[in-house]
């Protein structure tokens, strides 16, 4: 009888402690996120520093910070059109505290352009919201012979394969205008990919390469001191940054338009009040008058939607670009 209660004290002390156990397991997740964010946030950029990708994150790391009580830190990881940075954020603890700025690259070209990547754009992310739309900036070395949009689809139809054109890696929205402006202008010029967008631009100003189209943050200031000359801007309509300067279509190629988008993701995996935390600081941020300024300053238009618009967009951004990569025929492999 003594071994029988024994037994029964220990099989009740076992399954209290397998309860106790379960709701110790629940506590935390529910608790860090209506504590969240008690450490510091990093926001991977899977550019270079200098980039349009990390002056954006930058720009919106800082009023971030500010919004959620704590420091938030900008991690560089470039390489492989943004493969590395991203697959590297897709892989952190799902906590809140490792973000990626994706871009279009990242989230609707690469899957087109490359065989495997190491990570699934759709699967391994949360979308947290859109942050800026971004036109692209057709910009020349000075010292080059062509002037405007004409004049440089004359001279790269006389010279095949002698205009060469930088972009921030392959895959990125700044390589795919490249390719677009091949096919519609029916011109040959030679993609030069690089580890973002900065190297690009630091060999555009010393005529190692010849055009670039660029993010506007990061081709604007150089635009401005006269060091890189601005031939058109890729969007539908002009800059109002630059209004003097014409679109691509307008300058001489017909139904050419390309914008690049850039927005914060998680990890899959994170909690949803987390998310929905994230995705209400963002928005308060980006509806802020001076990140919209800072931004505006730039050539970047702010952005902020629900997850799930932002989630739907991409899946119609994926399409397009999809079709953009198979008719240009553009490989990262």
């Amino acid at each position: 009888m003594t071994t029988s209660i024994h037994n029964d004290s220990r099989r009740r002390f076992a399954m209290g402690g397998l309860a106790l156990a379960a709701a110790a397991a629940a506590l935390p997740l529910g608790a860090a996120a209506q504590a969240y964010p008690t450490k510091p946030i990093t926001i991977v950029v899977p550019f270079a520093a200098g980039g349009t990708t990390d002056i954006l994150a930058r720009v919106i790391g800082q009023a971030l910070g500010k919004e959620l009580g704590q420091s938030v830190i900008v991690d560089n990881r470039a390489g492989a059109g943004g493969n590395i940075g991203a697959a590297l954020a897709a892989k952190a603890p799902a906590d809140g505290y490792t973000l990626l700025m994706g871009t279009v690259g990242t989230h609707a070209i690469n899957q087109s352009l490359y065989k495997k990547l190491p990570f699934d754009p759709v699967k391994d992310f949360a979308p947290l919201t859109r942050v800026a739309m971004v036109p692209n900036l057709l910009v020349a070395n000075p010292t080059k012979p062509y002037k405007n949009v004409k004049e440089l689809i004359a001279y790269a139809q006389a010279n095949p394969r002698k205009v060469n054109f930088g972009s921030s890696g392959s895959g990125s929205s700044i390589h795919l205008s490249g390719e677009l402006f091949n096919s519609l202008a029916k011109v040959d010029m030679v993609h030069v990919p690089y580890r973002g967008s900065s190297p690009a631009v630091t060999d555009l100003l010393g005529g190692q390469i010849d055009i670039m189209f660029d993010n506007m943050p990061s081709a604007i200031q150089h635009v401005r001191s006269g060091k890189l000359r601005p031939l058109a801007v890729t969007t539908a309509k002009r800059s109002a940054e630059l209004p003097d300067v014409p679109t691509v279509a307008e300058a001489g190629v017909p139904g050419y338009e390309a914008t690049s988008w850039f927005g914060m993701f998680a990890p899959a995996a994170t909690p949803a009040p987390i998310v929905a935390r994230l995705n209400g600081a963002l928005v308060k941020v980006l509806g802020d008058a001076e990140v919209k300024k800072k931004l505006s300053e730039q050539g970047a238009e702010a952005h902020a939607e629900k997850p799930e618009q932002f989630a739907e967009f991409i899946r119609s951004e994926s399409a397009k670009w999809s079709k953009v990569v198979k008719d240009s025929g553009a490989s990262a492999d």
